[in-house]
């Protein structure tokens, strides 16, 4: 094939040419994203049981639906919550590989099945399944400047105006309304009034049944007719009502003297809201937000665009006084890491430019290898569309370390040319066909082992798998291309632009040629020395491997590294049964200590609102940073501002407010796994012993002692509670039926007045909207207030065959009323109760010291319980064991594939041998910089078996050729190490510039790329170095071996007989002393 080339130079130049049209031509196609899609398929299913205690909403929706969705194919685990708000949520995440779609269709088809088992109430208002990630991909606040438009107006106008359009969007699954309060017909009625009318709140109930109605009146004059029609009327009734009048006056009895009683005699009548619960402040202002959830197959960048885009054309018809403004926006974060991966693209671009410049000292020169880095870099793009990629910050690091990889054989080839036409004086096209004679097989060898290494990964399952996916294809994309244009375009220009007058120092280039003679003559005086000890250089290696293995097993490992994603979360919580005035007091206070970090510029403030369910008590607070532009230095990251905050909050603000638990957390480095950073850990009761067991065991074995002095974690804690304060009433059935109070007709009447009953519906501006029934907030504001409520005899007593109307009888006559305690939320995991624990590491411990410690705390739980993690603690458990497994398979394909090239079982393992001490170059740069071993290391890691294995199969390929020349074993893997340390400095500088802004990068995203860029530069710097020895040590000693048994390629090891100068020093036995 070279030959070909060489012979067709335009050839060669129009199909690199092609590639990198065909690459140019892709880019503006491929989408953007933070990640590749990692996060698993998640369906949401959601359903209201109004006015149902926590426990009733378990039992009656909850189970029914969650036992119907478990048998869904695909569903990896499944997590509900039942609330004291009557809201039963769902969510059953799946396998990544499943279909959302289909996931969707097979919820929605189990939904249907268990229908039959819920309460009509609950299907009434209808069981709602969405496909979100369960994460706000961006949230923004809408507010009326001059307060002349209050939450109910905004609410609904932005129902109207804004909502649908929004939910429109490409990749948005839902927008959650914060603080919103959506018209409803409020019917507050008095049941004193009631009663004194001998009606109750099933009679008004009914009466609005019957008044209210939408009617289908049908026609006049439809077919068929008689043929002499001459019009068809529709016919209309006004049989649903319209505005607070017209429910004021439905009739809810007649009178015997022909007088009425209607709603607004026995209460009021008006417009108000669904839900009085949450309240949102945005920088202080009263405000309706929208949060944007995103599919979990969403891009964040693309979404955020859009939302944009379509605010600021909805916006400009806003009421007069109505703005809006992004409180947060998750794509930000994407933009500017994307921003900064690029530009660290660039930077070592320019690096890796620089340093084949400075070795080979010719601007012709240095034109060929570079000319490969933009095609190569650029092609991989055309392959990159055909593989379904986006450009991410995965696909940006394998081209950023590509760079340095792709002028690798080009730098190889173009040095092995230049020697045959400048030292041995061949005429150029000659020079390149016999330097490429020599050089093919290394050059493909070397590539082979990196594409060995990153294919194999490239089909794992799962999270890790895909993290690896997109970074290993891109790399092999890129290595696949340069090979073609190291075997075709370098030759061909080489040939046309190498000339045979050797390179003479001139003023610049003279340290630089001093510094790599220096280097040369240092390596030239060293490698005897460590050949005549090859005993004790084997001890060291000994040493070093064993010291590789203890550091692997003892570094503290990650996940994905915390990232300042420029926002970051506050959850608080005071003491169950606190109302939404208690609440405000504590998020004001809370807002005044965000007010003091100068960082913060602005705060998206929810009451009543929180990610584990929602409740008078809870606060969730958005906060966003300042840009990162104007953030520089550590001490104004996210991660240091929150330090700050939460000083502050376990110190001054816990004083102020002891009850209340309050804490500030980073979102989850990858979106859709959680929705704050930090671990997840269910505790599971699986023999059903009882909420109040289920929280004592959770405090006594999980919770207290993760606050033991030695503890790898911190800030431990559970938002689950059980101390709600909870009116327990006990009907005296037997009374109540004595009496001819029908039970049925008891627990109406509880359910209308104190939880309030959705009845059905009216129109408002071309859109329905809900009734409800309730007793007037004075009726419902005491526990004494039990005394106003009224039941019904439904058999009165005959007086001369005649019924005669009872007084109304008060509830407290028939029910038992006592205080307790319960849950305002239960939680299950994999259909058990369980409670959620959540914590972090501790500053200089890693998530993997956390998990490995709580379930070290687990494995002393009482029998009947079991624990289980879930969001993206849940993937680094399951990744962990697949590093290993993809680590072992890169080495085990990489053997394979040198032992076909060689021939040979030895060569392979001498080469392989190289590996460990990359490993240990990586782990010892990150234990220097405390960093974690997390999965952007063990890419590394990975990456780390192919270029260390790269530099000795330069030294072993041509130690080889050598042997088969007739030269002895010592004698050639010295004049090979020699021969091949200009390249291989040349080629290893040049990755190690390359990856240079990656381990100093800072700003948005720079946690990954600290991790990924300080791997493989300590692994490559270390492996270089001490491979350049410990290489030529191993060759000898296992082709002595190979030529012992009757394997070997040429003389033995022990000849006297020398084959010639090593680099034009003294024969190779006389340096050694053999």
């Amino acid at each position: 094939m070279v030959d070909f080339f060489l012979r067709r130079p335009i050839f060669a130049s129009v199909f690199s040419l092609v590639i990198l049209l065909v690459g140019l031509i892709s880019i503006p196609t491929l989408p953007i994203a933070q990640f590749p899609n990692i996060a698993p398929p998640t369906i949401t299913v959601t359903a209201v049981y109004q006015g149902a205690s926590a426990e009733a909403v378990e039992s009656s929706v909850t189970t029914p639906l969650e036992e119907a969705i478990n048998g869904v194919q695909g569903l990896r685990y499944i997590q509900s919550s039942s609330g004291s708000d009557g809201t039963s949520q769902i969510t059953a995440t799946f396998n990544l590989d499943r279909n959302l779609d289909q996931a969707a269709n097979d919820v929605q088809n189990a939904v249907n099945l268990a229908q039959g088992r819920l309460p009509n109430e609950v299907k009434q208002i209808g069981v709602t399944v969405s496909k979100n990630a369960g994460t706000f991909v961006a949230a923004l606040g809408v507010y009326s400047s001059d307060s002349r438009w209050d939450a109910a107006y905004l609410t609904n106008f932005l129902e109207t105006n804004v909502v649908n359009d929004l939910k429109r969007i490409s990749g948005v699954s839902d927008v959650f309304v914060f603080g919103e309060r959506k018209y409803a017909m409020r019917l507050w009625v008095d049941p004193k009034r009631l009663a004194d009318n001998g009606l109750t709140a099933g009679d008004v109930v009914t009466a609005l049944q019957a008044q209210n109605v939408q009617v289908a009146a049908g026609a006049i004059g439809a077919p068929p007719t008689n043929g002499h029609q001459p019009y068809e009327y529709s016919v209309r009734a006004t049989g649903r009502l319209h505005d607070s009048t017209e429910f004021a006056n439905i009739i809810l009895r007649t009178n015997p003297d022909g007088g009425y009683v209607k709603v607004k005699d026995v209460g009021r009548v008006v417009l108000g809201a669904e839900t009085y619960a949450g309240t949102l402040w945005f920088d202080g202002q009263n405000s309706i937000g929208l949060g944007i959830l995103q599919l979990s197959t969403g891009n964040a960048l693309q979404v955020s665009q859009q939302v944009r885009t379509t605010m600021d054309r909805l916006s400009e018809k806003f009421p007069p006084g109505v703005h809006y403004k992004i409180a947060f926006d998750s794509a930000d974060f994407v933009a500017e890491s994307i921003r900064e991966v690029v530009i660290t693209l660039l930077i070592a671009i320019g690096l890796v430019v620089l340093v084949i410049f400075l070795f080979l000292q010719d601007w012709r020169t240095t034109l060929i290898p570079a000319m490969t880095i933009p095609v190569s870099l650029i092609g991989t793009f055309f392959l990159m569309k055909l593989f379904g990629f986006s450009i991410n910050t995965l696909t940006l690091f394998g081209l950023t370390l590509a760079t340095g990889l792709v002028v690798d054989d080009a730098i190889v080839v173009i040095e092995n040319i230049a020697r045959f036409i400048q030292e041995k004086g061949m005429p150029p096209l000659e020079g390149a066909r016999e330097a490429m004679s020599e050089i093919t097989g290394a050059v493909l060898a070397s590539s082979l082992v990196l594409l060995a290494v990153f294919v194999p990964v490239a089909f794992f399952p799962g999270t890790t798998g895909q993290l690896y996916k997109q970074f290993a294809l891109t790399i092999a994309c890129s290595i696949t291309i340069s090979l073609f244009c190291a075997l075709t375009l370098t030759p061909v220009l080489s040939s046309l632009l190498l000339g045979r007058t050797v390179r003479t120092q001139r003023g610049f280039f003279r340290p630089v040629n001093a510094a790599i003679g220096g280097i040369r003559s240092g390596y030239h005086h060293a490698l005897p020395w460590i050949m005549r000890r090859r005993g004790l250089t084997l001890a060291v290696f000994a040493v070093l491997l064993a010291a590789t293995g203890y550091l692997y097993v003892t570094t503290p490992t990650g996940f994905v590294p915390d990232e300042d994603q420029g926002f970051a979360i506050i959850t608080a919580q005071l003491p169950e049964g606190s109302s939404i005035d208690q609440t405000h007091v504590v998020q004001k206070d809370i807002e005044q200590v965000l007010k003091q970090q100068p960082e913060i510029t602005d705060v998206f403030d929810v009451a009543g609102f929180s990610f584990t369910g929602s409740g008078s008590n809870k606060i969730t607070m958005f906060i966003r940073l300042a840009p990162w532009s104007e953030r520089r230095g550590t001490d104004h990251t996210v991660a240091a501002v929150l330090q700050r905050v939460n000083i502050h909050l376990f110190s001054d603000f816990k004083f102020r407010h002891p009850d209340a638990f309050a804490a500030a957390f980073q979102p989850p480095s990858v979106p859709g796994l959680g929705f704050q950073a930090g671990f997840f850990y269910e505790l599971e009761d699986r023999a059903n012993q009882g909420i109040p067991a289920l929280e004592q065991t959770a405090k006594n074995y999980l919770i207290y002692p993760s606050y033991a002095p030695n503890s790898p974690v911190a800030n431990v804690f559970t938002t689950f509670r059980t101390d709600k304060p909870t009116l327990l009433t006990d009907v005296d059935r037997a009374k109540a039926l004595s009496l001819g109070v029908s039970l049925p007709s008891l627990f109406n009447t509880m359910q209308v007045y104190l939880g309030s009953v959705y009845v059905n519906d009216f129109d408002l501006n071309g859109k329905s909207y809900r009734v409800y029934v309730q007793a007037d907030t004075p009726y419902r504001a005491l526990v004494s207030d039990l005394n106003k409520i009224y039941v019904k005899s439904s058999t009165p007593p005959l007086v001369n065959g005649q019924p005669v109307e009872t007084p109304p009888i008060p509830l407290t006559a028939l029910v038992n009323v006592s205080e307790t305690k319960a849950p305002p939320v239960i939680t299950h995991f994999n259909l058990y109760r369980s409670i959620e624990i959540n914590g972090g590491a501790k500053p200089g411990h890693g998530t993997g010291e956390g998990i490995a410690f709580m379930d070290n705390l687990a494995s002393r739980l009482p029998p009947g319980y079991a624990t289980e993690w879930s969001g993206i603690s849940r993937e680094q458990v399951e990744g962990g064991a697949q590093a290993a497994i993809i680590f072992a398979l890169g080495i085990v394909f990489v053997f394979l594939v040198l032992s076909a090239q060689y021939e040979s079982f030895a060569d392979p393992l001498i080469i392989l041998l190289a590996v460990p001490l990359a490993l240990l170059g990586a782990i010892g740069a990150l234990l220097t910089r405390h960093l974690f071993s997390d999965v952007f290391a063990q890419v590394g890691y990975v990456m780390l078996i192919g270029l260390a294995s790269k530099n000795a199969i330069l030294i072993v390929e041509f130690s080889n050729q050598l042997r088969e020349q007739g030269v002895d074993t010592i004698t050639a893997v010295m004049r090979a190490a020699e021969t091949r340390l200009r390249p291989i400095l040349m080629t290893s500088i040049a990755f190690v510039l390359g990856v240079t802004p990656l381990v100093f990068a800072t700003g948005a995203g720079s946690g990954a790329r600290n991790s990924l860029g300080t791997v493989v530069f300590g692994g490559m710097i270390l492996s270089t170095i001490l491979n350049l020895f410990i290489t030529p040590v191993l060759y000898v000693l296992i082709a002595g071996l190979e030529d012992r048994l009757g394997f070997g390629r040429g003389k033995d090891v022990h000849a006297k007989e020398v084959g010639g100068p090593v680099s034009g020093g003294p024969t190779a036995p006389e340096r050694v002393g053999v």
